[in-house]
């Protein structure tokens, strides 16, 4: 589609001139603005998933296994919000930003929930008994990282207020960081069976690995920002 710049109309000395020009902010590319909305929608999944996470912690061990259903209902519902998103921008003319930055930030969306489903489901796979210490604060932080980014989401298409949604990831994500090296010093310095370290060492490293992708989407919006300003 191509879009022209309409050309000032002359006036004649007995008529006032006519201002034809574009008026400022006028966007002579259209917006389609279902994109805004589905990486809203996959970034509210992501909410749900993290609220799950703290369900382990209220449960039986027995139940758990619900849970873990859920979240893996969750994680089809992300995979068929990327699927869309993939099929929208590669259907559409026209796209609010980069193709590129598009598929990655659906990807990286996407893998936030795929590192939460997984690691969850080892939980349940391994038959844990008490969840290990220091979980519920992992959790805790997942579950902010999640709302940050969902709140964040919206505001893509004015492309305002988001320095201060990858400064609040940063952050949560270096708490994460700390928190893993506590746990796994623990760990190694407390545990003395060496299957039980395994286990547990595999359940922390991948919700560590959540929050890492969580900072990943933060870097992809920062990029395309700096992109669009």
């Amino acid at each position: 589609m191509h879009w022209s710049v309409p050309k000032p109309v002359a006036s004649s000395p007995d008529q006032p001139s006519i201002d034809r020009s574009i008026p400022v902010g006028f966007r002579l590319t259209p917006q389609d603005t279902s994109f805004f909305t589905l990486f809203t929608s996959s970034a509210q999944l992501l909410v749900e998933a993290t609220r799950e996470l703290t369900r382990f912690l209220e449960v039986e061990p027995s139940k758990r296994q619900d849970v873990a259903d859920r979240l893996k209902d969750l994680e089809h519902a992300a995979d068929d919000a990327t699927h869309e998103l993939i099929n929208k921008v590669n259907s559409s003319f026209i796209t609010p930003f980069d193709r590129e930055d598009i598929h990655s930030l659906a990807a990286s969306l996407d893998d936030c929930m795929d590192y939460i489903e997984e690691t969850a489901d080892l939980i349940v796979l391994y038959r844990m008994g008490e969840i290990p210490e220091g979980l519920a604060e992992q959790f805790e932080i997942l579950a902010r990282m999640a709302e940050v980014t969902a709140e964040a989401m919206p505001r893509l298409r004015s492309m305002k207020d988001l320095k201060s949604y990858w400064i609040e990831i940063n952050r949560l994500e270096n708490q994460a960081d700390s928190l893993h090296r506590k746990m796994v010093a623990a760990l190694f310095n407390n545990s003395p069976d060496p299957v039980n370290l395994i286990k547990v060492k595999a359940i922390v490293d991948g919700f560590e690995n959540a929050a890492d992708a969580f900072e990943k989407v933060a870097h992809v919006v920062e990029g395309i920002a700096v992109k669009e300003s």
